[in-house]
């Protein structure tokens, strides 16, 4: 959620639609001395990896609603907003937790899946969804995020 703010808060402080990338990264960067200029960079790639902007030429435009996110007396985003976690690293994670088994232990039951089940030719982001289902842990906020990782995959 606050890649969601960072990422919203040079678009309701300019109170625009659209930016240029040099307005977004100059008030990251400069205005706000949040992050570096390469930060600011990586925090605007990551946000189009995750589908919360669409960058055409040097314009950048929200992808969702700049009015539903409000932004902290006092936020300022971390570093760790640019560390990537896969959906399917995050699910196993999640899956583990809600069994109390070690991630190994997950892992070894995805594989059997995969290969007892479908003799190979199941990619492994749907598997850990057959998982997350069969635990009843919550899948869908990883959704798209798992189908662009198997489209970069092709």
């Amino acid at each position: 959620m606050s890649l969601k703010i960072a990422v919203a808060a040079p678009f309701k402080h300019m109170r625009k639609e659209r930016l240029q990338r040099s307005e977004f990264v100059f008030y990251i960067a400069i205005d706000r001395k949040w992050m570096n200029k390469e930060q600011a960079n990586q925090l605007l790639e990551r946000a189009k990896a995750e589908g919360l902007v669409e960058i055409d030429g040097g314009t950048i435009r929200l992808l969702f609603d700049l009015a539903e996110v409000s932004i902290p007396l006092g936020f300022k985003p971390t570093s760790d907003l640019l560390t990537v976690e896969s959906p399917y690293e995050e699910l196993l994670g999640r899956i583990a937790a809600a069994t109390g088994r070690p991630p190994q232990e997950i892992v070894a039951e995805l594989h059997r899946i995969v290969s007892d089940n479908f003799d190979g030719n199941l990619r492994v982001e749907a598997a850990v969804v057959i998982l997350a289902k069969k635990y009843g842990v919550a899948f869908e906020d990883k959704l798209a995020a798992l189908e662009r990782s198997v489209m970069k995959k092709r």
